[in-house]
């Protein structure tokens, strides 16, 4: 399984707002098993929602989107979803009454449009906050706020899945320069995903979906590199 995140705000294309959803995200879908092809921030604006979803859901097998749902002005991100679909905006009775019966409010008390969804969507209700979610085929819209993310997220944690990666990590207390040899035997001699990551020493990363054969790439790096006493945190 491969997929996308796209994060929606001017707030992170400004740099007002660290993007620590994409980053979260990425981890979680790692973790699954899956694959993640893509990361792009996208401003509020219906036109680049529509486009660059349209163009994901149809590369990836799922596409994930954070931010800019509500009913206030610049919350368009399901206006966007509907755009890529083809499909209305409209009231999604299901969400409404999870909010009234579920959720504590009154109508009364939500601003119109709070429950519009994309026509025919899966609406994933919001625990911790008050705008919903939605599942529009492949594409999975949460939420901005990174604690209704977090807890939306679990509600599909497990529709996320493909092969998981075994990861073995060794820290070599040598330039990184002086290692690109190693690191390209170290490829040719076995099938894994190699990673060099330069700062307090250099780690190297080894995946593979083979755990016994990651371990041994691991130990054939380990022979060949003057190691670190530790890894720094990752």
């Amino acid at each position: 399984m491969n997929g996308a995140v796209v994060t929606v705000g001017a707030e992170l294309l400004a740099g007002r707002t660290a993007d620590t959803n994409a980053t979260w995200l990425c981890r979680q879908l790692h973790d699954r098993g899956v694959t993640v092809e893509r990361v792009t921030t996208v401003p509020d604006r219906v036109g680049d929602i529509a486009r660059v979803v349209n163009e994901y859901r149809a590369e990836y097998d799922a596409v994930v989107v954070t931010g800019g749902l509500g009913p206030t002005h610049d919350d368009v991100t399901m206006a966007g979803i509907a755009a890529a679909f083809g499909r209305s905006l409209e009231r999604n009775d299901e969400a409404l009454t999870w909010l009234t019966e579920e959720g504590g409010y009154t109508r009364e008390e939500l601003t119109t449009g709070t429950a519009d969804l994309p026509r025919g969507a899966r609406p994933l209700h919001n625990e911790v906050g008050v705008a919903p979610g939605a599942v529009v085929e492949s594409v999975y819209v949460l939420p901005g706020v990174p604690q209704e993310m977090k807890t939306m997220f679990e509600l599909v944690a497990d529709e996320f899945t493909g092969q998981p990666l075994f990861r073995e990590v060794v820290v070599a207390d040598e330039p990184e320069s002086a290692l690109v040899g190693r690191i390209e035997e170290l490829r040719t001699e076995f099938d894994v995903t190699v990673g060099s990551y330069p700062g307090d020493g250099v780690r190297i990363s080894i995946e593979s979906a083979d755990e016994d054969l990651t371990e041994a790439a691991a130990a054939w790096v380990r022979e060949r590199v003057e190691e670190r006493d530790s890894e720094p945190p990752s």
